[in-house]
């Protein structure tokens, strides 16, 4: 059978493909559901077949005798984020080097959100990267149950995690604060749910220890710009005369509140954000940031998910500190540097 003897715009069926291939359709449907069923001279011949009729696999379709999709999942808190950016590209690039189809979505910082999402994408995809969750442990590992579940930018005991090494940036930003007359350093936080956050503060708050530095926790309504603004006043009121921000977007919106407050920066007060998210150097001044190596983790993060469904995954593992691709380190920029007059 051709493609001109179907009636037009028909779409072929298997049958279609066992006439063609001079093959049963059951041995079409083992040949392109489970390949390993049948010889390679066989599958060559419906492939073909398939080929010439334009006919593709329903991934789900596969699903039923396979139990595989050739789908993973990828949940983001914030699409809105540009930190997350390169997580998916990272992720994406990976998973299309792999043969597999990457599937995002937000969870827009909900927990509850998160869970229905996963919830829904077990029927459909092979297994799930939670990039900054919101879900308490416990439910994350009752999910990796189910289908296997990477954790990114966040451990969770018994779940495999990416975490980037945090603490060589950090140390580098607070070394160079120091190093300009800074001796007050307040750290800008993100979420409260946030373990990346907390983590951060915890790696800021420890630098400031071992370099006589002290430190000042400020938190922050949201990781956003508008955020970084409405705690601009606090954070002048801590009486620091620099800050490690969050993220960068918290730091350019606290820049850009203490420039209209009539504060120069970095003469008066310094700045430093977190992630070198595109933009982030297109600021007056261009912000010093520390940066983090997201599309390395988006693809380690696709890495391990893998290795966990083809079964080498059994003992979980973090990949962080150590991993010389997974290393932050600070860009130093305009909106950090010496601080010309001490506070009045």
């Amino acid at each position: 059978m051709s493609k001109s003897s179907r009636a037009a715009g028909a779409r072929a069926t298997i049958y279609d493909i066992a006439k063609l291939a001079g093959v049963n359709a059951s041995t079409v449907s083992r040949a392109l559901g489970n390949p390993a069923r049948v010889s390679v001279k066989t599958r060559k011949l419906v492939e073909e077949a398939a080929a010439e009729l334009n006919f593709s696999v329903n991934p789900l379709a596969r699903a039923l005798p396979t139990g595989r999709t050739g789908m993973v999942g990828l949940i983001v808190s914030d699409i809105t984020n540009p930190s997350f950016f390169d997580i998916i590209r990272g992720a994406q690039s990976e998973a299309a080097a792999r043969g597999f189809t990457l599937v995002l979505a937000e969870s827009a910082e909900s927990a509850s959100t998160e869970t229905a999402i996963v919830q829904r994408m077990q029927a459909s995809t092979d297994g799930i990267i939670l990039a900054s969750p919101r879900m308490f442990d416990p439910e994350i590992r009752a999910l990796n149950g189910i289908r296997p579940v990477i954790v990114l930018n966040r451990c969770v005991d018994g779940i495999a995690s990416v975490v980037p090494d945090v603490e060589s940036g950090v140390n580098e930003a607070v070394r160079h604060l120091g190093s300009n007359g800074h001796h007050r350093i307040a750290f800008l936080a993100g979420p409260e749910q946030s373990w990346i956050s907390a983590r951060r503060w915890d790696s800021f708050r420890l630098a400031c220890e071992w370099t006589g530095r002290e430190a000042q926790l400020i938190p922050s309504t949201a990781p956003t710009t508008e955020g970084g603004r409405l705690a601009a006043r606090d954070v002048i009121a801590s009486g620091a005369t620099a800050a490690l921000c969050y993220n960068d977007l918290l730091a350019i919106g606290l820049m850009q509140e203490l420039q209209e407050a009539g504060v120069k920066v970095p003469d008066d007060f310094s700045v430093v954000g977190f992630d070198n998210i595109f933009g982030s150097d297109f600021t007056t001044p261009a912000l010093s940031t520390v940066a983090s190596p997201f599309s390395a983790c988006g693809a380690a993060a696709l890495d391990l998910l893998l290795a966990a469904l083809s079964g080498e995954g059994k003992n979980p593992r973090i990949v962080q500190t150590g991993d010389s691709v997974l290393r932050t380190r600070l860009l130093v920029r305009g909106s950090s540097g010496r601080l010309l007059a001490p506070r009045v």
